[in-house]
Parts: C-alpha cells; structure tokens; sequence
C-alpha cells in the first residue's frame, strides 16, 4: 500500500468539537444534522408523505438518523451505497426515579448502559446530559457540560486488598455519584434542577433519557501530539467521518453512480434490537420510501438492494504495547496506519473476499492505506451492525473501522492521522 495521505489537522480539529458538542446520542445526531444542513440537505418527517425530488434528505429518530442524497435522474433501481455506524457509548444512565443518597450525601440512581470500563469512572467530574421529554410530547435536547457528578473510588487505607487482588465494584453499590450534600433526600430534585437549566417551567418534564459524561474535553496527546484521547470515539469518530463524507459527496460537481446514505443507529452496545437500532426497521424501510417515491415497484427495490453496499464502520483494537499476546500474532493493526478491514469467519463480521475487494478499491482511489484484523483464536470476538445490516435487509457488508486503545473507557485513544484517513476511504466509497 502506498504511504499515509498529508494528516489534515484541520479534519481532527473537527472531530474534537463534534466529540465534544456531543455527549448523548440525541446530540450526536443533532450535530451531524445541523451539519448536512449546511450541505443543502433537508429533513422529512416519517409521517408525510415522501416525494421522489433529487436532492440530500435526512431523517432523525430519536437517537438514530439515516441520511441519503439522491443524484438528478436517479432510476428507481439506482442501487444505494450506506455507511453504516452507531452513536451510543457505554456510560452511566439515570434511572426512572433519580433522587437518592446516604449518610448526608446526595446522590444520583445511575443504570449501567453496555459494557464500560467501570474503573475509568470513578474519580471523574462528570456532567450530564440527554433528551427530556415535555406534557405536550415535544423534547428539548440538555447538556449540563461543568463538574456536576462525581463516583469517588474508596480510599486504599480502606481496601488494603486492592494492591493484591485487583480493585472489584459492584455495579449496583459503587457506581452511584454523588452531586451534593443534603440529609432529605427530596425526590424530583434532579428534574427541577435540569428544567431550571434548560429553560423549562417547572413540572413540564414528564419523561427523560438522561446519562453522565466526562466533562474533559478532547486533546492531542503526545510528544508530536500525533495521538488524539478523547470520549465517545466509539463510535461518534465514525459517525463523523460518515457524515463529513456524505457532505462532501453531495456537494462535489460530479454526481455519484449510486445514492450515497449515511445510517447511525442507536442501541449498538446492548444488541441493536430497538426502533432506533441496526436490528429494527428503520434503513430498511427509508431506503424502500426512497425507491417508492421515484416510481418504483417492489422489483425496482430488490434490484436496488441487490446492487447496494454497506461499510459498517466502528472503532477496532490497536495492537496493545502492554498485552501484545492478546492479539493474533500475525495481525497487530497499528495507529495511523489507516482503517481496519475486520474480518470473522465465524460472521461476527460480515466481512468475505468480495467486501475486501470493494474496500481496498475505494483506499486505492483515495490513496488511503488500510490494515487488516482478526481476533485472537484464543479469544471472543467482538461484533458490530454489519452482520445485522446482512441478515436483515440482505445487502452486502464490509466490516472496517479505525483502530483505538481503550475502547469503552470513558476517554479512549486513537491515532491523530486515522479519522481523516478513515474519511477519505469512506468519500471514495460513496462516489464509486
């Protein structure tokens, strides 16, 4: 492969302020809508009817949004070329009933969402920050973005076995942070305080998808900061070359063969089965509305889908410096090397021969190296939406992505150069 394309800085810099201006999925999506915004795409509600008009077109779902622009003359059997991504991260989700505390402490009731590292917790300032939902059914996006919550880990003079049997927390009795001081414990606090913050009349909010974050922000890290730490980069690091990557597909003055789609689903780290997850209805059904309302018939849409591809693109391992024996020894993927290929024969990934062949050829057009993956045998491998995008709607699948340490942390790790590697490949695709 030839040599790493010029680290745009400008690309990463990007990325550290969508990461940042993002702390739930509800916010993620919104970013990359206001985004497309600015590339002429315009939102349809599900519920109106569709027309079949050329142009960039996006849906939003609560946590979920599945972009596509369709080229001028587009046939109904125009077949479709979707990147594929998700914008949930494991992290910590306020319960049904908040307010609790002991011992003069107040605390807020968290839930634990997938499956984080739970030692990257604690000892962090944490914000909080999600969707509320009003009487009136309408929603209003909060984000208290400043030191709110904290999960202190307990003293080592406290736990002496620390040192030799490895710190252990239960996810119900250490996870709880603490947000203030107060012996009454006055239920519906936490409420009144984010309806204060958002600028909503007390007792509006009936419903809410609440979930912490760490407040730090995104930085390059590094002697020649060529590595980039931050939260969230799985898998908004995909979610925001996807979108950059459809954005600048719509605007080139060349009009693609296929109709470019981005789709990020909620719902990825406990198994995608949701309205709003890769395993519900929600592509499936666009892309059909896409072909009805140009004309199609349903053989319109089974040659369309028959001709479509889909990147499924999520954050892999990096080969670790610390435990390198936990990797397959002849496939070490490194940082700033470019995007993985990931490969599973037992279909974890959805990735064969033929999906290599499409992804190699969309990093030769955009001169981008790639690397490839495969777990340890001696190890579980873990999935992504690709092999539910190829059972479900039966589309062909590729399985790529870039390489991260950390992966689930509250602040994960990757190379500076990737994202913007991971954006070329991902434009290039989308314009064959």
């Amino acid at each position: 492969m030839s040599e790493p394309a010029r680290f745009d800085r400008g690309h990463t810099d990007d990325l550290m302020t969508f990461l940042a201006a993002s702390p739930s999925p509800y916010h993620a999506v919104a970013n990359a809508a206001e985004r497309l915004e600015k590339a002429g795409f315009r939102q349809v509600a599900e519920t109106d009817a569709w027309d079949g008009t050329s142009g960039g077109k996006y849906v939003l779902r609560g946590g979920a949004i599945v972009a596509w622009y369709v080229p001028e003359g587009a046939a109904p059997h125009t077949p479709f070329r979707i990147i594929g991504a998700h914008t949930d991260s494991p992290n910590l989700r306020v319960k049904p009933l908040p307010d609790t505390g002991a011992h003069g402490w107040r605390q807020v009731a968290v839930e634990i969402y997938g499956g984080p590292l739970l030692n990257s917790w604690l000892d962090r300032d944490l914000g909080i920050a999600g969707r509320l939902t009003l009487r009136d059914g309408s929603t209003r996006l909060v984000n208290v973005d400043r030191p709110l919550l904290r999960v202190p880990q307990l003293a080592i003079h406290l736990d002496r076995s620390v040192t030799a049997d490895g710190l252990k927390l239960d996810k119900q009795r250490h996870m709880q942070p603490v947000w203030g001081l107060g012996r009454d414990v006055r239920d519906g606090d936490l409420i009144a305080f984010l309806e204060e913050t958002a600028g909503i009349p007390a007792g509006e909010v009936t419903g809410w998808d609440l979930m912490t974050h760490s407040v730090e922000p995104p930085a390059y890290l590094g002697r020649d900061h060529e590595l980039l730490a931050g939260p969230r980069m799985d898998n908004l690091l995909s979610v925001h070359a996807g979108t950059a990557a459809l954005a600048a597909v719509a605007s080139s003055s060349s009009q693609p063969a296929s109709i470019p789609v981005l789709a990020a689903f909620d719902h990825e780290e406990n198994g995608s089965q949701s309205d709003t997850g890769a395993d519900g209805p929600l592509l499936g059904t666009v892309l059909e509305r896409s072909v009805l309302s140009r004309g199609g018939s349903f053989e319109d849409r089974a040659r369309a889908f028959a001709g479509t591809v889909c990147l499924s693109s999520d954050t892999g391992h990096a080969v670790h410096p610390n435990y390198a024996e936990r990797h397959d020894p002849t496939h070490h993927p490194r940082v700033n090397g470019g995007p993985i290929l990931k490969v599973n024969v037992n279909n974890r990934y959805a990735t064969d021969g033929s999906g290599r062949a499409e992804f190699t050829a969309a990093c030769e057009a955009a001169d981008v190296p790639f690397q490839s993956f495969v777990s340890n045998n001696s190890m579980p491998c873990g999935t992504t939406i690709g092999p539910i995008t190829a059972a479900r709607h039966g589309i062909k699948t590729v399985d790529i992505g870039v390489a991260i340490l950390s992966m689930h942390s509250v602040r994960e790790l990757c190379g500076a150069d990737d994202p913007f590697l991971l954006a070329g490949a991902l434009t290039a695709f989308l314009e064959r």
